[in-house]
């Protein structure tokens, strides 16, 4: 489908946002479970594009920079295959795999914009540097401000160029992927979860937080379960163990104390 005006101004501001987010991690815009639904409420396809958007989320977290080595750029792939996505106009599971092969490719090739843009920004920071020997803070505050607009048309450009490809010719180079190629990214991105869930459990391997993890298994299979059930109950189970925290050691003898409750004795033990 081709966008209407509205749609492609919003678009382009999502991939703004997305950009300034991929350097900022203020609001978070730059994650693809964000970025994509955004770009699916501008353009009619929320559902469609919330899915995609979890799915190419679990991809991303196996995205981590180490060292000098840089990471693909989430921004770029997370509003890039929503486009295509929508672009291509089939919402099924391989359609959402092509859009996500699109993506990662893409995301690849974003880094050397990437490169560019922090290329760009030695030149700026020089700029304010000498704006701050003047002692002229509004300069200063004008290159910092430039500098993050590079990072959002980072984004942006290519976006926009998305947009502006009909959409017959997305359908048709995205008809003519080989299936090696579809299948070897998708089986590729499967890896990238593997690593991504690797990453979370490390960050959960503790005591305190072990027993809600294999609670959220427990959970899973139950399909009575509404998604705002399932909310109130992660709510209620957060809420539990941050008064259990803030309560260990408040008793005498330096946190010791026996409360009376075998129960909760064993708690504050753990």
């Amino acid at each position: 489908m081709d966008f209407n005006l509205l749609s492609i101004v919003l678009v382009l501001i999502v991939a703004f946002l997305a950009g300034m987010e991929g350097v900022l991690d203020q609001f978070q815009f730059h994650q693809p479970i964000i970025a994509c639904s955004l770009v699916g409420l501008a353009t009619g396809h929320l559902a469609e594009c919330i899915i995609l958007g979890g799915a190419l989320q679990l991809i991303a977290l196996g995205w981590a920079n180490i060292g000098a080595a840089i990471a693909p750029d989430a921004a770029l792939a997370s509003v890039a295959s929503a486009i295509i996505f929508v672009k291509a106009g089939d919402f099924s599971a391989d359609g959402r795999n092509v859009a996500i092969a699109a993506a990662i490719t893409l995301a690849t090739v974003g880094l050397v914009l990437t490169m560019v843009v922090r290329t760009l920004s030695v030149v700026i920071v020089h700029q304010a540097d000498k704006a701050a020997e003047k002692g002229d803070f509004n300069g200063v505050s004008l290159w910092h401000y430039i500098a993050l607009a590079c990072q959002g048309l980072r984004i942006a450009l290519p976006a926009g160029a998305l947009l502006f490809i009909p959409s017959a010719a997305v359908q048709s180079v995205l008809g003519s992927l080989p299936v090696w190629f579809t299948s070897g990214m998708t089986i590729g991105g499967g890896f990238v979860v593997a690593v991504g869930y690797a990453m979370v459990i490390n960050l959960m391997a503790t005591r305190e937080v072990w027993p809600f993890f294999f609670l959220g298994f427990a959970l899973a299979p139950l399909n009575e379960l509404t998604l705002i059930a399932t909310g109130i109950i992660g709510l209620c189970l957060a809420i539990i163990y941050l008064n259990l925290s803030k309560n260990k050691g408040d008793g005498g003898n330096g946190g010791s104390s026996n409360s009376g409750d075998p129960l909760g004795d064993i708690l504050n033990d753990y």
